[in-house]
C-alpha cells in the first residue's frame, strides 16, 4: 500500500471518529438534562425516563433504517439529512414542553438525528474502504472517538448548564451548533461515494440484500450475538439516564455525576483501542464473554462498597473500560458472517436489539425510582443479564483469526 493510500486511510478513520464523537457526545450527555427540566419544565422524571426512552429505542430504530437507506442511496444524503435533525431537536427542546414534547424531540429528532451519524452508517462506509486486515483497528478507533466524546461532553455540558449565561437551554443551543460540524466531516468521508445501482446490488458472495438479511435471520450465532447486545444496551442507558439521579441519593454534588460519566468516557477510549487491537487477533465472542463477565463482577462490587466520590470515580474506570467497546467484536463477527457488503444494515438490526434493551433500562429505571425510592432492583437486574449474556456468546459460530493476516 502506498504512504498516500495510508495516509487517506487514517485520515478516514479519524474523520469518522471525530463524527462518532459528536452525535455520541450529544446522545450520551442528556441525562444531565434530566434534573433540570424536572425542575424548571414541571415533567416528572418518569416522563422525561419515558421520553429518553424513547429516543434508545428510536436510535435502535434508526440504525438498520438508516443503514438500508446508506446501502441503497449511499452515506452522504444520511448523514446530511440526520445532522439537521440532531440540531432542530436541540433548538426544539425549550420550545416544546411536557412529555409529548421531550418524546417529540429528545425521542425521535435527536434520535434519528444522532443515529445518522453513528456505528451503522459510519462503521460500514470505513468496513468498505480500508483493508480487511485494518477494520478491527478502525472500528477500535472510530469507536474511540465516540467515548472521547462522551468525555469531553458530559463535564462540558454539565459547566454549561450550570453557567448562569447559558443554562440547560442555553447548553442544548450550543449542543446544536457542535453537531453542525459533522456535515463537513460526511462531505470528507463521502467523497467519491456514488448511490448503489439497483443492478449492483449483490453482495461480495453474490446475494441480494434480501436473501442476506433472511440467511441472517436464519442463523443462530446472530440472535446470540442480538442478545448479548440487548442487554449491553439495557446496562448503558440505565447509567447514562439514570447515573446522575443515582449520585443525587448518595447525597454527592451533580459534578460527581458529570465526571463520571467523563471518566467512563475516556476509560473507554483505552478500552476500545485495546478491544480493536484484540479483534485481530482472538475470537471476538471470547471478547464479548470476558467483557460481560466482568460487568457482572464490577456491579457486585458497586453494590457493596460505600457511596462515595472516590467509588464512583473507580466504578466509572471499570465501566469504561467495556462501556462501547463492544461495538467492534459485535460488528466483527457479523462482517465475519454475512460479509460487508451490507453491513450498514445488519449491524444496524443488532444495534436495535441493543436499544429494545436500552428503552427497558432506561424507563425502568424511571419507574424503579418513582415507585421504590432507588434503584436496587435495576442493579441486580443489570447483573443477572450480565451472566446470561457472558454465558450465551459462547455457542457463537466464529472461525478461528487467521495470524497470517497481521503481517500484511
Amino acid at each position: 500500500m502506498s504512504a498516500n493510500r495510508i495516509h487517506m486511510t487514517w485520515a478516514v478513520v479519524l474523520a469518522a471518529a471525530t463524527a462518532l464523537l459528536i452525535t455520541t457526545g450529544s446522545r450520551l450527555s442528556l441525562g444531565l438534562f434530566v434534573q433540570p427540566l424536572s425542575q424548571n419544565m414541571g415533567v416528572s422524571i418518569a416522563g422525561i425516563s419515558f421520553a429518553l426512552a424513547v429516543g434508545q429505542l428510536m436510535w435502535g430504530v434508526s440504525q438498520p433504517v438508516l443503514g438500508a437507506l446508506s446501502d441503497r442511496y449511499g452515506p452522504w444524503p444520511v448523514l446530511f439529512w440526520g445532522t439537521l435533525l440532531l440540531a432542530l431537536g436541540c433548538v426544539l427542546v425549550p420550545v416544546l414542553p411536557g412529555v409529548w414534547g421531550l418524546t417529540a424531540t429528545l425521542g425521535l429528532l435527536m434520535a434519528f438525528g444522532a443515529g445518522a451519524g453513528s456505528f451503522s452508517v459510519l462503521m460500514s462506509l470505513v468496513a468498505n474502504r480500508v483493508p480487511a486486515e485494518k477494520r478491527g483497528m478502525s472500528s477500535g478507533i472510530i469507536n474511540a472517538g465516540g467515548s472521547f466524546g462522551q468525555f469531553l461532553f458530559a463535564p462540558l455540558v454539565q459547566g454549561m448548564i450550570a453557567w448562569p449565561v447559558l443554562g440547560w437551554q442555553g447548553a442544548l443551543y450550543v449542543m446544536a451548533g457542535i453537531s453542525l460540524l459533522v456535515i463537513p466531516l460526511s462531505r470528507f468521508l463521502t467523497r467519491g461515494i456514488t448511490p448503489a445501482k439497483p443492478q449492483a446490488t449483490a453482495s461480495a458472495t453474490g446475494q441480494k440484500f434480501g436473501q442476506t438479511v433472511r440467511q441472517a435471520f436464519a442463523d443462530r450465532s446472530y440472535w446470540l450475538l442480538h442478545a448479548g447486545f440487548f442487554t449491553c444496551g439495557f446496562h448503558i442507558a440505565f447509567l447514562v439516564t439514570h447515573l446522575p439521579t443515582e449520585v443525587a441519593l448518595c447525597g454527592l454534588p451533580p459534578s460527581v455525576a458529570s465526571w463520571s460519566l467523563a471518566i467512563i468516557g475516556i476509560a473507554n477510549v483505552a478500552g476500545s483501542l485495546l478491544v480493536g487491537w484484540g479483534v485481530g487477533r482472538y475470537r471476538s465472542k471470547w471478547l464479548l464473554f470476558w467483557m460481560y463477565g466482568s460487568r457482572t463482577l464490577l456491579i457486585a462490587w458497586y453494590l457493596m462498597v460505600p457511596r462515595t466520590d472516590l467509588n464512583f470515580y473507580i466504578f466509572a474506570v471499570g465501566l469504561g473500560l467495556t462501556w462501547l467497546a463492544t461495538v467492534p467484536p459485535t460488528a466483527a463477527i457479523v462482517g465475519k458472517l454475512f460479509g460487508t457488503r451490507y453491513l450498514a444494515t445488519l449491524f444496524g438490526l443488532t444495534l436495535l436489539s441493543h436499544q429494545i434493551g436500552g428503552f427497558l433500562g432506561a424507563y425502568l429505571g424511571g419507574l424503579a425510582i418513582t415507585h421504590f425510592g432507588d434503584y436496587g432492583w435495576m442493579w441486580y437486574a443489570d447483573m443477572a443479564l450480565f451472566a446470561t449474556a457472558a454465558v450465551l456468546n459462547l455457542p457463537i459460530r466464529e472461525k478461528k483469526v487467521e495470524r497470517t493476516m497481521q503481517a500484511a
